[in-house]
């Protein structure tokens, strides 16, 4: 979900699973007043569904903004037959990561 989509998604007010670790920071008295007028915006939603979908529409426009880096590896071909390379850049770091921890929540949850 981009950030743009989070008063859409509010509006709707449905959430995902979420996990058993818990993040607890302190914000910028900025950031922290920002948070209070979305909770008073949408007071169906709680401050933690509200931050929780900021950390995951932040992240998400994070991954997508990695900058792509051509590797070695032809992966494809366009339709003109040109390569096209594997992404040799941050993205494809972050997505194993992202799974292997992903895997390891979902294991310690059995």
């Amino acid at each position: 979900m981009k950030s743009s989509d989070l008063l859409k998604h509010w509006e709707q007010h449905f959430g995902d699973q979420v996990a058993d670790r818990e993040y607890c920071i302190p914000l910028k008295t900025k950031d922290a007043a920002r948070i209070e007028a979305l909770c008073d915006m949408f007071p169906s939603s709680t401050r933690e569904q509200i931050l929780r979908d900021l950390v995951s529409a932040a992240l998400n426009d994070l991954a997508s903004d990695f900058p792509y880096q051509a590797g070695d590896k032809v992966v494809a071909r366009d339709e003109e037959g040109d390569p096209i390379y594997e992404d040799a850049g941050l993205t494809p770091q972050f997505l194993k990561l992202t799974r292997q921890h992903l895997t390891n929540m979902q294991q310690d949850k059995h």
